[in-house]
């Protein structure tokens, strides 16, 4: 494994813990800790911001190219993980496994399409 593969591995996994748990401490009300659930949720997301720059720092590779079509996939993977979000929440919060499971289901179609449009069909 390239030491930048392993540096992104870790510096990913501590992002996604934490924005996890941020998530989890502000969406339990259980818990009644969201202003912290809030911080950890954005220290999560701006350390998964870090890891993608220092990984392709350390894969040598350009810089990304903010345009159009960057916007438009990123906005695409956006509404297809809150579409399968809301199918989770269907199911496991409202009861209504039929229309979680179809909601759901939708999502997955999403982000699916997000594979031939960014690598394309051969």
């Amino acid at each position: 494994m390239k030491k930048s593969s392993f540096v992104a591995l870790v510096l990913g996994t501590v992002a996604g813990v934490l924005f996890s748990l941020g998530m989890c401490m502000a969406l339990i009300p259980e818990w009644n800790a969201f202003k912290q659930g809030v911080a950890f949720g954005t220290v999560g997301i701006v350390l998964g911001l870090i890891t993608l720059f220092v990984w392709r720092k350390m894969e040598g590779k350009a810089p990304i190219k903010v345009n159009g079509k960057a916007v438009l996939f990123t906005l695409l993977g956006i509404v297809g993980a809150l579409t399968l979000g809301v199918g989770m929440c269907f199911c496991m919060v409202w009861n209504k496994i039929t229309v979680g499971t179809l909601t759901g289901l939708l999502g997955i179609v999403i982000l699916l399409m997000l594979i031939p449009l960014t690598k394309g069909l051969k």
